[in-house]
């Protein structure tokens, strides 16, 4: 179940209608075309850690890849909590929730397919990759906007 709404942003002057809130499907598209996401973690002694990635927007939720060692990965063995967000603030989108590592060798080779079409030039194999992980967000609040049009197309969705 997903619940559309507007976010808590006091001063902003959004209004409770409902009128100029965005679709769901603007967001998809955000997404599946984004080249480059920011993430977000949170290192073990609580000091927050972002860093670019590249990623896959992919069935309804976003994939990433690190080293098994890098901050990143380090980090959400500790706290799962993610936080990611477009590097636009203009036409804004940010996502957040927990990662969970994926062990599927039949979805890793799917990712690895789309990865591989979307990034033209750079051959990547989930299945085999040596040092690698892939982490899936599945977002349990995201909030998006267009700066064109704020306050009134600040949008919220909370997923259950």
């Amino acid at each position: 179940m997903v619940q559309r709404g507007r976010p808590q942003m006091e001063r902003y002057g959004i209004s409770e209608s409902e009128q100029g809130m965005l679709d769901w499907a603007w967001v998809e598209g955000q997404l599946s075309n984004a080249r480059n996401y920011w993430i977000s973690t949170v290192t073990p002694d609580g000091k927050p850690h972002a860093a670019p990635v590249w990623g896959l927007w992919h069935d309804g939720a976003f994939y990433f890849s690190t080293d098994s060692v890098s901050r990143k990965a380090k980090n959400l063995t500790a706290n799962p909590a993610l936080a990611m967000h477009l590097e636009s603030g203009d036409d804004a989108v940010m996502l957040e929730g927990e990662a969970g590592i994926v062990t599927d060798g039949d979805l890793l080779d799917e990712l690895s397919r789309v990865y591989n079409a979307k990034y033209p030039g750079y051959v990547q194999d989930f299945r085999n990759q040596k040092d690698g992980v892939v982490y899936v967000l599945r977002a349990r609040k995201a909030l998006a906007w267009k700066e064109s049009d704020f306050p009134n197309t600040a949008t919220r969705w909370v997923f259950a």
